[in-house]
């Protein structure tokens, strides 16, 4: 047989902390429940405006508002010193970015501020910001910078900390929802795993509007029939919030579109 050769790779800072993010959750029970969500009418008012919103800044307000309502969606499950559920006010949502750092892609991670309580306008604004902006002036990628040079015990420990013991903590490092999706590369991620209560990720865009939604939660927070009434009333919120807003967004540009039609038919005549 002939000899198999190979090398040894060193494991980058980002992927050891990817690793060490693993290890953290990898012990708390996922449950994912899915359901497909007709949201013909929402993509129609989307493709209406110029630059629309990304459908992550239209899940997240969405999640927001659901959230706002759902005290078990701010919820977390601690084990430590004795087992007890954390309840944040308001939500503070965690979305994966993907950037390059040191030549390689890496996962950074940023955080929604009361999402509820923004635009759709203002929450693009803040994901264009993580795309665009170098990794080391982003504030919330400064943070997980910082920790990938800490020792492993000190990292495992913090992380133990925040996920286990502090609730405080644990929401300021990890949030209280996710969004997680890979779909505009045409694929889409089928099971998470998530240090935070809930994460949403969702599928490919079907042509007649419908769109697979995927929630994954903390068993040991809520139950199965909770979290499809969740999925439920996001996609409510969808259908009627988010619509009007992306609708009034719409509107300008429609109204522009309608004055450059006068203009073109007067001068014909």
């Amino acid at each position: 047989m002939r000899r198999v050769r190979g090398r040894w790779i060193s494991v980058s800072q980002p992927r050891r902390v990817i690793a060490e993010l693993m290890r953290t959750c990898h012990t708390i029970p996922i449950i994912t429940i899915e359901t497909r969500m007709q949201l013909a009418e929402l993509v129609a008012a989307r493709n209406g405006i110029p630059n629309p919103p990304s459908w992550v800044a239209v899940f997240a307000k969405a999640f927001g508002i659901v959230a706002k309502r759902r005290a078990e969606l701010r919820r977390s499950y601690m084990p430590w010193p004795w087992p007890h559920f954390y309840e944040t006010e308001d939500s503070i949502g965690t979305v994966s970015v993907e950037r390059e750092f040191h030549g390689e892609p890496a996962v950074f991670f940023g955080q929604f501020r009361l999402p509820d309580q923004q635009t759709l306008t203002r929450l693009q604004e803040i994901i264009d910001h993580w795309r665009t902006t170098p990794v080391e002036q982003v504030r919330d990628f400064k943070r997980l910078l910082r920790l990938m040079w800490w020792p492993r015990p000190v990292r495992r420990f913090c992380w133990w900390y925040a996920s286990q013991v502090a609730g405080r903590h644990r929401t300021r490092q990890f949030g209280t929802f996710a969004i997680s999706t890979t779909a505009s590369t045409g694929a889409t991620c089928i099971n998470l795993i998530s240090p935070v209560t809930a994460t949403l990720n969702y599928g490919l865009l079907a042509e007649d509007g419908s769109l697979d939604v995927r929630l994954h939660f903390d068993h040991r927070v809520m139950d199965g029939m909770p979290a499809a009434r969740a999925l439920a009333e996001i996609e409510d919120v969808l259908r009627t919030t988010i619509l009007a807003e992306l609708r009034e967004m719409a509107a300008p540009a429609n109204r522009t579109g309608v004055r450059s039609v006068e203009i073109v038919v007067s001068r014909e005549r």
